[in-house]
């Protein structure tokens, strides 16, 4: 429908810009672009460094990406309808929130692509803590493919309590993805620790 087809544009609008942003400002470096699945719905479970990981993961994509946003991001009426544009809806942090669970669990199943961080919060010092379940039950009961994702250096570009981004490197690093037959295969917690 239009609305659908006026949200593509203004991602891919939105896209291009903040690729053009993105290499100016920093020294972004991509690994394995080509492990995207062309087809399917597609988690991308990635480690939580700073404000800017949800644009690291999915800038250099060909496919869009759909969002977990703090519901808080959501109380203004304008901002909401901003990051609406851009496939997030919201999720309340720390409380096993169930309409989030199945709003992601419905974008999967529909074929969409979802960014998750596991850990459920920004790292203080660089280094992955541990993950929270929910993420391998939506790769074993949604997604069609679960692709790892590292970035490494975001910490240092825009540390957690710091107001703005500094320069500085970063890489972002896909691995191959995993599909649903395999996750399923697995315990939860094997799952987990494979990712």
């Amino acid at each position: 429908n239009a609305e659908v087809l006026q949200q593509s544009w203004i991602y891919r609008f939105a896209q291009i810009v903040l690729s053009g942003l993105v290499s100016i400002v920093w020294r972004v470096r991509v690994f394995n672009r080509r492990y995207e699945p062309t087809e399917g719905g597609v988690l991308y479970i990635a480690n939580h460094q700073s404000f800017l990981d949800p644009i690291l993961v999915a800038y250099s994509l060909q496919r869009p990406m759909n969002f977990m946003a703090r519901d808080s991001l959501f109380k203004n009426k304008h901002f909401a309808k901003v990051i609406r544009t851009f496939n997030a809806f919201p999720v309340k942090r720390g409380t096993g929130d169930i309409g989030a669970i199945k709003e992601s669990l419905r974008r999967l199943k529909s074929g969409h692509q979802l960014i998750v961080f596991p850990e459920g919060t920004r790292t203080d010092d660089g280094h992955i803590q541990p993950f929270k379940p929910g993420p391998a039950m939506l790769a074993q009961r949604g997604a069609t493919w679960t692709v790892p994702v590292l970035i490494d250096g975001g910490e240092l570009v825009w540390p957690k309590g710091h107001k703005f981004p500094a320069l500085g490197n970063i890489i972002v690093q896909y691995g191959e993805p995993i599909h649903q037959s395999v996750a399923k295969q697995m315990t939860s917690d094997e799952l987990t620790q494979l990712l």
